[in-house]
């Protein structure tokens, strides 16, 4: 790369760097302005950001003679390609760092189907433009070789994926289903365009593979060196929140040092600077700190100023003669029409619904990052562009962006049942739980409630093979607002914390809590922190939810159990939240109660312990009921839970049919007798939902089945007396069974509605329950399923 060699040989080095200092804050004083306007017509933020770099740039204010020789100084361009270099190599190795590699391996064949169906009819399109401007752009002298058609195949079928993430963050469709189709496909084409490219620059020279080679060869320990140099600064900095800002430091030094490498050797290190992220280790304060440090600098600062280089390089003044309107005008034609005909033709394969492909081919359509590589500096060596072509090409490209970007916007909201957050609840996954992916967010207070929350986590994944998505939200209740009429030394210690420190040692006990837990289970957790006054916590808690389309919300329940075993309330703001929570939540809830014998090897101690866990699953009837029945059967998936399910019925049901199952407990095989009630007792709904759980998880062995005859509330209390040793977790619905015998006079001494009447006496300390319990609620949103019997 030219301005890597003379970025550091330059006489007027001040000169250009001010201007182009200058010219970055423009574009983002101008883009946040575009981007206040846009907002309201549901217009992202790339869309705002190309915009202010076409008022600045030739199209724009750079037309006066003055400011164009401030901004387009002789020695400037090497000093703005230097600035797109670290540009790239900061949001390629943040995007690496934040991949879901666990949908795209899950999702492998629908992802490649999709990013190559359209980038290949995107390549054949580009071969015959190739022709095309060769024929009316490039110089009458200059050849058709290879490398010019392959350059322009891949400018057709190319998608940035910086552009498409960006996107879906910022209309929030990077959580939902088809956005992360779209992203994942958009990531495939990206690497799989730039790889081409530089094969093509390895094979253009003799040299070049050689070079090639030994660059392949010196990044392997290269990547290595990245995960031990993680490692040890994990264990180096124990009684630290994040890593200090030499060791930052000397982490993208080797990053920017390994990608300067390869650009003096002509190579492009977008696909290196990529791999290091995604091969960086995700667990400890390490990848923590980067993502931290990363995202708000790349989100707010450097993505809105490369946007803003893209359309700072439009140039219409090309385009004053009819003849290239119109070439301008069939390349972006040829460029959309091949993306959105390809994927549209792949998903009609799939079986993807046309609204859908037509959604997914307006976002690979997306461009803005590799293409400029394709016709800029990255490709000189292997092309002589003509100046008019360089131009027309890169106003294809802003074009197309700027096109496909309000379209997706639109296409979201004319199909916004696409992208609504559908699954609120665990019911539909009945049949084959471990086949769909779960997303749940944990709610914690403090280190207190850590055990029990992660435990939860441990055993809802179920199999080892089941994908799980969890978030944890450490929600922190807002200090009182500083004095104003006071001089900073009288302060208070809590009233000069920034929102940053909010959280104290709770902060560095949680994270490492949260490390031990994926380095025992290998389960990533994404943690985050919420710092708002109590009245406003649960509307955080649900809109995190919603937005990450979380299927669970998990809460811990207000007390805690002493060592006498009595239960000892917390802060009350606690069971606030919890209450607003429950009644406003998007999603399924669960509140889990942490009790049993001191030092006993309870259901918190799960994912620590390599014992068996006995968990109970009580079933009275009711949407939350089948809701906990719906949880357990991803319970029942763990290999050190044994899950049996106890219905209560009333004793005059007698017409019962016993079966006789092989349960294995241990090493011995024992002989369990269960009994299921006959479908004409009780429930229809609840019945048939029992008879397709025993079908599928009884009937194999996998859960244990047992009916209990009770005739009141009395005689419940009893029961539950009888089985309270024997298991160290209760799963109970909170509620939603109407007026049932079995339950109602239970409430007589309820304290805890939250819990339902159920969890509130198995709560309780005049109950000796020795095992947790987890209470279930349903999503409640919906107006069906509130109580159905």
């Amino acid at each position: 790369m030219e301005a890597t060699h003379k970025f550091v040989c330059q006489d007027d080095l001040v000169n250009p760097l001010s201007s182009m200092g200058m010219q970055v804050a423009c574009i983002l004083v101008i883009s946040h302005f575009f981007h206040i306007l846009l907002k309201a017509l549901g217009q992202p933020g790339p869309i705002a950001q190309i915009l202010a770099g076409l008022v600045l740039g030739p199209s724009g204010l750079s037309n006066i003679s003055e400011i164009k020789e401030f901004f387009f100084q002789a020695s400037a361009a090497e000093y703005y390609e230097m600035f797109g270099f670290f540009c790239r190599i900061l949001f390629m190795f943040l995007f690496g760092l934040e991949i879901d590699i666990a949908y795209i391996r899950h999702n492998l064949r629908i992802v490649c189907i999709v990013a190559y169906g359209g980038a290949s009819v995107g390549g054949i399109f580009g071969l015959v433009a190739s022709f095309f401007i060769s024929k009316h752009l490039m110089a009458e002298n200059a050849k058709l070789n290879a490398s010019f058609v392959f350059c322009i195949m891949l400018l057709v079928a190319y998608t940035s994926s910086p552009v498409v993430n960006r996107l879906g963050a910022e209309l929030r469709f990077s959580t939902s289903d088809i956005g992360r189709l779209a992203a994942s496909a958009a990531m495939v084409v990206e690497l799989t365009c730039l790889l081409v490219f530089n094969l093509i620059i390895a094979f253009s020279k003799v040299t070049n593979i050689r070079d090639g080679f030994l660059i392949l060869l010196g990044m392997v320990p290269i990547l290595f060196g990245f995960k031990y140099l993680a490692v040890w600064l994990n264990k180096r900095t124990n009684k630290q929140k994040y890593l200090r800002n030499p060791e930052v430091f000397l982490i993208l030094s080797i990053l920017i040092a390994g990608s300067m490498i390869i650009e003096m050797r002509t190579f492009n290190s977008v696909i290196a600077c990529f791999v290091a992220g995604m091969v960086f280790p995700k667990e400890g304060k390490t990848a923590r700190t980067l993502l931290h440090k990363l995202t708000y600098s790349v989100h707010n600062f450097v993505l809105p100023v490369y946007f803003g280089y893209i359309g700072f390089q439009f140039d219409a003044s090309h385009l004053k003669s009819w003849r290239n309107v119109l070439i301008v005008f069939i390349l972006v034609l040829l460029s959309l029409s091949s993306k959105i005909g390809g994927t549209l033709a792949v998903c009609h394969y799939l079986k993807i619904p046309p609204n859908e492909g037509l959604f997914l081919g307006f976002v690979l359509s997306l461009k803005g990052h590799a293409d400029i590589l394709f016709v800029g500096s990255a490709s000189k060596a292997l092309v002589t562009w003509n100046p008019t072509a360089y131009n027309l090409l890169l106003m294809t490209i802003v074009i197309n962006t700027v096109i496909s970007g309000p379209v997706v916007a639109l296409l979201m909201k004319r199909e916004e049942r696409l992208f609504t957050h559908t699954h609120t609840s665990l019911g539909f996954e009945l049949e084959k739980p471990d086949q769909s992916e779960l997303r749940l967010l944990a709610c914690v207070y403090g280190p207190r409630h850590m055990s029990a929350i992660l435990s939860v986590i441990a055993s809802m994944r179920g199999s080892q093979t089941a994908s799980i998505m969890p978030y944890m939200a450490h929600l922190i209740e807002l200090n009182r607002k500083r004095r104003t009429n006071v001089s900073y030394h009288e302060l208070e210690a809590d009233e000069m914390s920034d929102e940053e420190e909010y959280g104290g040692n709770d902060v560095l006990e949680i994270h490492a809590a949260v490390d031990a837990f994926t380095a025992e289970t290998r389960i990533l957790i994404n943690l985050n922190k919420a710092v708002s006054t109590v009245s406003n916590l649960h509307e955080d808690v649900c809109s995190a939810a919603e937005d990450l389309r979380a299927t669970i919300i998990l809460l811990p329940f207000h007390k805690h159990q002493r060592i006498d075993g009595k239960m000892e309330s917390g802060k009350e703001a606690v069971r606030t939240t919890n209450q607003k929570i429950l009644r406003h939540a998007p999603s399924s809830v669960g509140i889990i109660v942490e009790k049993g014998l001191a030092g006993a090897l309870g259901f918190s101690q799960l994912f620590t312990v390599d014992v068996v866990q006995h968990v109970a699953t009580l079933f009275f009837g009711g949407p939350d009921d089948r809701e906990a029945i719906a949880w357990s059967t991803r319970i029942a998936n763990h290999p050190r839970v044994n899950l049996t399910v106890i219905r209560f019925l009333p004793a005059e049901s007698s017409n019962t049919r016993n079966m006789k199952v092989e349960n294995e407990l241990g090493n011995n095989d024992i002989e369990v007798f269960m009994a299921l009630s006959s479908l004409e007792t009780g429930n229809d709904i609840d019945n048939a939902f029992l008879n397709d759980f025993y079908n599928g998880y009884v009937a194999s062995g996998k859960v244990g089945y047992v009916e209990k005859q009770v005739n009141n509330g009395a005689e419940t209390v009893a029961a539950l007396r009888d089985i309270g040793d024997l298991y160290s977790l209760f799963i109970v619905g909170k509620g939603g069974r109407g007026h049932s015998p079995l339950t109602t006079e239970l409430s007589d001494w309820e304290e805890c509605p939250e819990l339902g009447t159920v969890g509130d006496l198995l709560a309780s300390s005049d109950l000796n329950i020795n095992g947790s319990i987890l209470v279930v609620q349903q999503h409640r949103n919906s107006k069906k399923n509130l109580i159905d019997d």
